[in-house]
C-alpha cells in the first residue's frame, strides 16, 4: 500500500512550506507531481519555486516537456514525468494511488473546512489500508505527530 503522510500546516501556507518538501523528494532521487485544484494556486507555487532560494527545476502544462520535469505542476491526474512522489494541495484528490509509493497531503490548520475535509481524508485512506503519517508544522520544522 501507498505510504500517505497528512502534512498540517500551521506555520506557512504551501508557498513556502512545499519547497523544503521538494528539495528533500529530489535528494532522494525521486520525481514529483505537485497536484492542487485551483489554477491560481499552479500559479502561485511555480513562481515560488522560480524564487526559492535553491533551484527546484519543474514545468507545469504550460512549460511542456513533462516527461524531463523531475516535479511536475498540474490540476490534472495524470503523471506525464514518471513521478513515484504525489504532493495534494486544496483538496485535490490522489486518484490511482497505487502507482505512487509516497503521498504528501499538505492542508491549512488554520480553516476549519481544510481540517474536516483532511480528516475525512485520513479516515478513507486508512480503510483503504494504506501506512499514515500526521506531520505539524513546528516553530523549527516538522514534527511527527502520533
Amino acid at each position: 500500500m501507498t505510504e500517505i503522510g497528512f502534512y498540517h500546516l500551521t506555520r506557512t501556507g504551501p508557498d513556502a512550506a512545499l519547497p523544503q518538501l521538494l528539495h528533500r523528494t529530489l535528494a532522494a532521487g525521486q520525481r514529483a507531481v505537485v497536484r492542487s485544484v485551483r489554477e491560481d494556486r499552479i500559479a502561485q507555487l511555480d513562481a515560488a519555486l522560480w524564487e526559492s532560494k535553491d533551484f527546484l527545476p519543474h514545468g507545469t502544462p504550460a512549460d511542456g516537456d513533462a516527461d524531463i520535469q523531475p516535479i511536475w505542476l498540474t490540476i490534472d491526474d495524470d503523471v506525464p514525468n514518471g513521478a513515484t512522489f504525489l504532493f495534494l494541495l486544496d483538496g485535490a484528490e490522489g486518484g490511482d494511488m497505487a502507482c505512487f509509493t509516497r503521498i504528501f497531503d499538505l492542508f491549512d490548520g488554520t480553516n476549519e473546512a481544510d481540517l474536516q475535509a483532511a480528516r475525512s481524508r485520513w479516515a478513507a485512506a486508512k480503510s483503504a489500508g494504506h501506512s499514515l503519517t500526521y506531520w505539524q508544522q513546528g516553530p523549527d520544522g516538522w514534527l511527527k505527530k502520533a
